[in-house]
């Protein structure tokens, strides 16, 4: 007997995403559908090229179609990516950015930049189109860490305006003010010249079509902060910390401040950097010389996802001061780690999209 079209999605309405909690087919996730003989072949589409569950949902669609269509079915999987987005705003800031992420911490010295550079990287090499805004105005280290201090962007003109066009490396579009004033002078500016210097970075620049935009904030919360979720949609704020109490106590402020009602972004989670030490000669030895799990335990008691944890290894910090972020190195232990980082970043991303939507037409219906 043929095996038809109509059979495969059936079958396939087995398969649930495991993040949406709902079917493929009903997530309108099944493309391309082909059938000849015993041979089928389909595409599934992710909600992001960073998907950690990528295998298991390839491997649950051949086992759907093997058990409920043929048993010598030949089963062709093809996965694709088309990161989701819940912006109902005119896109007149960033009209082709889907996601913007914040990357924030109540402190210093935790690490923030480097965690917001990985990211970034790492979503990229994933496949997706990736930006990186380094929002920090009184300490930019971004070019630093991409080794593109001293470069200064090309302007390209539109009509009456001058365009900054992103400077691009490790498939990244960068801008920074570290690349517009002269690294050894610093910068004091008042609260609202520092506001108006990082809204140009967003609205006098040429970013084009982006899956993510990354935002690498000051530390602390302040000016800059409220600047940015007033003025743009922000999808999410991840919030780095270090395992000690007085770090923690800060980062509790800056996940409250992201939840204030008149802010109210969602954290998409919380990342314990520099979580445990291991030598170079120990690779499996974990030393948690700064407590152990402290930020596993604030994201529990806040109600907020944990991303991960992330290593205190000699090879980041050396990475970023030669301008070539560690998860560029595939054989690192680190690079794993900001990896998987990565994959839940987007993973959150997609589930606080589908929880938008689904009010969305909640509200819609109830209306």
């Amino acid at each position: 007997m043929a095996i038809t079209k109509e059979q495969v999605l059936d079958a396939l309405r087995y398969v649930e995403e495991p993040d949406l909690k709902k079917d493929l087919v009903t997530l309108n996730m099944i493309k391309d559908i082909e059938v000849e003989g015993k041979n089928v072949s389909f595409t599934v589409i992710l909600t992001t090229p960073a998907c950690p569950l990528k295998g298991l949902i390839e491997r649950a669609c051949i086992n759907a179609i093997v058990h409920y269509v043929d048993a010598d079915a030949q089963v062709t999987v093809n996965m694709t990516a088309n990161v989701t987005s819940k912006r109902t705003d005119d896109k007149v800031m960033l009209p082709g950015v889907k996601n913007i992420i914040a990357v924030a911490s109540g402190k210093g010295g935790v690490g923030k930049s480097t965690v917001a550079a990985n990211l970034a990287v790492a979503l990229a090499a994933n496949g997706a189109k990736v930006g990186l805004v380094d929002a920090d105005i009184y300490g930019p280290s971004i070019p630093i860490m991409f080794g593109i201090q001293g470069e200064q962007p090309f302007v390209q003109e539109e009509g009456d305006r001058q365009l900054m066009i992103p400077i691009e490396k490790f498939g990244v579009k960068i801008l920074s003010i570290g690349l517009l004033v002269e690294p050894d002078k610093a910068l004091v500016w008042r609260g609202p010249m520092a506001s108006r210097a990082l809204q140009q970075l967003f609205s006098d620049a040429v970013w084009g079509e982006l899956d993510y935009m990354i935002v690498d904030l000051p530390p602390g919360t302040g000016d800059i902060h409220l600047t940015l979720v007033s003025s743009m949609p922000v999808t999410g704020a991840v919030i780095v910390t270090t395992p000690q109490n007085v770090s923690l106590a800060d980062a509790r402020k800056g996940v409250a401040m992201f939840q204030m009602d008149a802010i109210n972004v969602p954290v998409l989670g919380l990342v314990e950097n520099m979580a445990y030490f291991t030598p170079a000669e120990l690779p499996e030895n974990k030393y948690y010389i700064f407590g152990k799990e402290g930020g596993k335990r604030l994201a529990e008691e806040m109600h907020i996802p944990f991303l991960g944890q992330l290593p205190l290894i000699q090879s980041i910090c050396e990475s970023g001061d030669v301008g070539k972020p560690i998860v560029t190195d595939t054989n690192s232990t680190a690079a794993k780690a900001y990896r998987e980082l990565a994959e839940s970043v987007a993973q959150q991303v997609a589930i606080s999209n589908q929880k938008s939507l689904h009010k969305e037409q909640t509200a819609s219906a109830n209306n």
